[in-house]
């Protein structure tokens, strides 16, 4: 009896480990109103679990895995994705400290809106990659999939 309930509690840590950690949210954005031949901006609010932080956009070590956001071709195109300012940690395993992200943060995305696109409400669609990490260890890099409505006006 004692074999089987060790069994069992072995059995239910290993499936409990084998699932993904999901230390990273990205809240719905809100939809945004965008006229045609102008700019559209998109802010998303990313949230960290306690205890964990991503490299920023611009890590300190060529070897850290940045927070990048990529967007699919369509009739808005990316100009330019503003991050916020990282934050400069020591952690045992780098003899300089590492610029991160942790905790809430807010990442703009600023579109221009092509002049033939058509009116109505679109998704666009996005894909962050990160890689979340502790102080001691780090998670396998990760992709999100990152959907935002725009409305196009004429």
């Amino acid at each position: 009896m004692r074999a089987k309930l060790t069994v069992s509690i072995l059995a239910a840590a290993l499936a409990a480990a084998a699932q993904p950690v999901q230390v990273l949210s990205v809240s719905a954005p809100v939809r945004t109103a965008a006229k045609r031949g102008g700019e559209a901006k998109l802010k998303l609010t990313l949230k960290l679990k306690d205890g964990y932080h991503v490299n920023s956009h611009t890590p300190n070590d060529d070897y850290l895995i940045p927070l990048r956001i990529s967007w699919e071709k369509g009739p808005l195109e990316p100009i330019e994705t503003v991050f916020p300012k990282p934050r400069l940690e020591k952690y045992p395993f780098s003899a300089k400290p590492v610029s991160v992200f942790s905790g809430a943060f807010e990442v703009t995305a600023r579109f221009r809106v092509a002049a033939s696109a058509p009116a109505g409400i679109m998704a666009l669609s996005g894909k962050l990659r990160y890689q979340a990490c502790t102080e001691t260890m780090c998670l396998p890099p990760k992709t999100i999939d990152v959907k935002a409505p725009v409305e196009v006006v004429p």
